[in-house]
């Protein structure tokens, strides 16, 4: 099946106020950077967001918090945005931080259909309040529910017009498991080519979990913090 859409104009068609998206990434790695641009162009409000990073200040997810299209966020490192601080100190923004190793899990668990998981991580502090606890091992476990959202928004190295994905290094952190988690996938490549192309044993996301792909434009793939050693 032909899966592939024109451009992110299409792919993003459905989107409307107050759904949930999981948007794919590290840092600013393996980002969906068109369908980000999109969606600021679309105006959509009220979105709940689910992604390891909020981006940066004018870059990523930091964009559609400039333009105040966030409600919440569900997120594990968000240290990189002034705007992100400043709109969750005041309480415009709602925050769920969550242990990166149990929001990946929650993600996986989803696409996965297992609606819960016992973890030890975040037991003794504030992201345990209310939640279940049992021993294991002698070991101190919460309860973690799994993670699902209307759209899947997923950035790819390489795919085909089946949908079938292969991310590169870094961007394999939560594109993968994000991929299975959405009602409805959406995936930009920086190459698409025809089906029978990939390696089958190279595959990281099948395309049974793909509903639209498309070719991204223009990537500018930033450097979150650039280091240099110093000259001996």
């Amino acid at each position: 099946m032909n899966k592939v859409v024109k451009d992110p104009q299409t792919a993003l068609e459905g989107i409307e106020n107050g759904m949930t998206l999981m948007v794919g990434g590290f840092g600013l790695c393996g980002i969906p950077e068109n369908s980000i641009a999109q969606l600021v162009k679309m105006k959509v409000k009220n979105l709940v967001c689910i992604s390891n990073n909020a981006g940066v200040d004018d870059f990523g997810l930091g964009l559609l918090l400039q333009g105040k299209q966030v409600r919440k966020m569900i997120s594990s490192y968000v240290g990189e945005n002034d705007e992100f601080e400043r709109q969750m100190l005041s309480g415009e923004l709602e925050v769920d931080l969550i242990p990166q190793g149990s929001l990946a899990e929650r993600c996986r668990a989803g696409g996965a259909g297992i609606p819960a998981f016992f973890t030890p991580a975040g037991y003794g502090t504030e992201i345990a309040e209310g939640k279940e606890v049992r021993i294991f091992n002698g070991k101190p476990h919460i309860l973690e529910s799994a993670l699902t959202a209307d759209y899947a928004i997923v950035k790819a190295w390489k795919g085909d017009t089946e949908g079938n994905l292969i991310y590169k290094a870094t961007a394999r952190n939560f594109n993968p498991m994000m991929a299975m988690a959405g009602k409805i996938t959406i995936a930009e490549v920086e190459e698409l080519v025809e089906a029978g192309t990939l390696d089958p044993n190279q595959i990281h996301t099948p395309g049974i979990f793909v509903q639209r792909i498309f070719q991204g434009q223009k990537f500018e793939k930033r450097i979150e913090q650039r280091t240099v050693r110093t000259k001996q």
